[in-house]
């Protein structure tokens, strides 16, 4: 099983000064799921390198088994310092694609146009796609073969309005993740917030929001 997870190189909070990029739970949470499944995880992002992390993510109360136990994993974080540059990666090398979360992807891999391609490939491919929090901004543009939104007709989930109003970011985002969803055709739902939703349908695996990143990684390995 070779896994191809693509994190953000994104840091800037829109206009605020302050500082976002991947969310430390939602890389680390997967690729332990992988991992100890005995997969073989490649790092990518657009920049290559180490990948922005949110601050908030690193913070006390944000904290699970799986960030602690990246703490203690030097390898994992020698790892995530070299991700490779998305651009070198090619999508028959790999059984499957993850994205984790975090603001970041709302402006680069949102637009990102390797990265649309490595999901439009995927998807045409047969092979399983998985996206979670906020990540799933990354469908934003990708089509089908039919020319369709990707997420057209599909069940999908992501962070949602309500959420994205409790951490006050809602004008500060360049666009709120569940109208996009909807906008684009998707069968949007969602649970309370903060509630793990993991939601399945043809190719595509979706995660609400970082209490989903386990479950996702789950999903997507029994698809393999």
């Amino acid at each position: 099983m070779k896994i191809l997870m693509i994190l953000t190189s994104h840091d800037q909070l829109g206009d605020t000064g302050k500082k976002t990029g991947f969310w430390l739970e939602e890389f680390a949470a997967p690729y332990y799921v992988f991992k100890d499944a005995g997969a073989s995880i490649t790092l990518a992002s657009p920049k290559g390198g180490q990948p922005p992390l949110d601050p908030n993510s690193d913070a006390a109360d944000a904290q699970t088994p799986a960030t602690e136990r990246f703490k203690q994993d030097g390898a994992a974080q020698q790892a995530l310092a070299n991700t490779r540059v998305l651009d070198s990666v090619r999508m028959q090398d790999f059984d499957a694609l993850f994205y984790p979360g975090g603001h970041g992807p709302l402006w680069d891999l949102a637009e990102n146009a390797t990265s649309i391609a490595l999901i439009e490939q995927f998807h045409g491919a047969g092979k399983p796609i998985a996206a979670v929090c906020h990540a799933p901004a990354v469908f934003r543009h990708t089509k089908g073969g039919d020319g369709k939104p990707l997420v057209s007709g599909h069940r999908v989930t992501g962070f949602s309005n309500s959420e994205e109003q409790a951490v006050q970011l809602s004008e500060v985002v360049p666009f709120l993740l569940e109208d996009m969803l909807k906008e684009k055709g998707g069968q949007y739902s969602r649970d309370d917030d903060w509630q793990s939703h993991v939601v399945e349908d043809g190719l595509l695996i979706t995660g609400q929001n970082p209490a989903s990143s386990e479950a996702a990684a789950e999903a997507l390995l029994k698809r393999l």
